[in-house]
């Protein structure tokens, strides 16, 4: 993406504002005059760069938005209609009509009170009942998790029981594969070891989806020592772990990175389907640390890539149809996916692809879908440009 600051209007209402500008102040400044001749924002979605200081940030949103709420987090590369960028801002500003938003911070997720959880969820999900039923096409959850709290599982699981049925999707921050330190923003606050959930009951047609773009292989991985909490993986077929998986692709364990992680991937098979575990790095004791928990006992399957613009493709030219036109898709992609769509030189492809469908949203460190947390996976929401009948 080229510099200066961008804004599209949808049909909806929505309006998405991007700017590669590096300094967190002038970057709220140009997001304050994209959205000025406009309706006022009811909600203001905000995904950043990781090298924003999150003081100003924050400082500067709550007064140049006084009595808007905001939601956000930190980011490892951000999506918009002109391609990808790894530094600035992308908001999605909600307008009053069309969308009733209703917002809450979980916090101390390392930690989590499933049944308070639940509990906040089902009070959320009351403040939208004036709205209709909960069944409603057009009523689904967004999620924003802290991604190096290591409580996705815990955190969706919770989420996703307590909405009984009401479609979920959503990311988890991240900070540009640094691995110090991912925040999220709510209520005025910057919160750490948070979750934040908005509940958005829309007149307009959505659908969430996921698309992935690998095929398991003949070769597997039983994890024979491991550390849940943790996420680490000390041995896989009682080697260590680092070892095993570099023989397997060719490598030595010394060679191994992110871009080696991002093009190998190993997958889990669960319901009949394979779902991506994908390692975060190898540590100096030659174990592997996954962006997922990883059980011991588990069969990890090494996977070969399939065409990720087609398949990616494919995915939204369905969903496309299912809502009657794509106005906006609002998406949360795996920062390995960039980096392998680098490596095979696609990134122009994937441009494309979020030029046509409209695709705002960021690079994450695990997407959210339904009652799952998944890695090296491109999930969201696309809404639909024509209210419901």
């Amino acid at each position: 993406m080229e510099g200066g600051t961008q804004v599209r209007t949808h049909l909806c209402g929505i309006r998405t504002v991007w700017t590669e500008t590096r300094d967190a102040r002038e970057a709220v400044a140009e997001l304050a005059a994209a959205l000025a001749s406009h309706a006022p924002v009811a909600h203001l979605l905000i995904f950043f760069s990781s090298d924003y200081d999150p003081e100003i940030l924050n400082a500067a949103l709550t007064t140049t938005f006084p009595g808007t709420p905001v939601s956000g987090c930190s980011m490892s590369g951000g999506m918009a209609p002109s391609g990808g960028f790894e530094h600035g801002l992308v908001a999605v500003a909600f307008p009053a009509k069309g969308f009733r938003i209703a917002s809450i911070a979980l916090d101390t997720i390392d930690r989590l009170d499933v049944e308070g959880t639940a509990a906040a969820v089902r009070a959320l999900r009351r403040r939208l009942e004036p709205h209709g039923p909960e069944t409603r096409p057009g009523r689904f959850a967004l999620c924003l998790i802290d991604g190096l709290a290591n409580a996705e599982e815990a955190v969706v699981s919770a989420i996703a029981w307590a909405l009984d049925g009401i479609p979920l999707v959503g990311g988890s921050a991240g900070d540009d594969l640094v691995f110090r330190e991912t925040v999220l923003l709510h209520g005025g606050r910057i919160r750490r070891r948070s979750a934040v959930l908005l509940l958005i009951d829309s007149d307009y047609p959505i659908e969430i989806f996921r698309s992935d773009n690998f095929e398991p292989t003949q070769r597997r991985f039983v994890v024979t020592a491991s550390d849940e909490d943790r996420r680490v993986v000390h041995e896989l077929n009682a080697e260590p772990a680092a070892q095993e998986y570099a023989a397997a692709i060719g490598l030595k364990p010394d060679l191994l990175s992110p871009l080696s992680f991002a093009t190998h991937p190993l997958a889990v098979k669960v319901g009949g389907e394979y779902f991506c575990r994908a390692i975060r790095h190898m540590n100096p004791d030659g174990s592997l640390t996954f962006f997922c928990a990883v059980e011991e006992g588990v069969v990890l399957t090494l996977a070969r890539h399939c065409d990720l613009v087609e398949s990616t493709r494919a995915e939204l030219d369905r969903i496309d149809a299912a809502v009657g036109g794509i106005d906006l898709v609002i998406g949360f992609e795996c920062v390995l996916r960039r980096l392998d769509a680098d490596s095979r030189q696609l990134r122009q492809g994937v441009a494309e692809l979020y030029r046509r469908y409209s695709v705002v949203g960021f690079e994450t460190y695990g997407e959210q879908f339904r009652a799952m947390h998944l890695n090296q996976t491109f999930t969201g929401i696309a809404i639909g440009r024509a209210p419901e009948s």
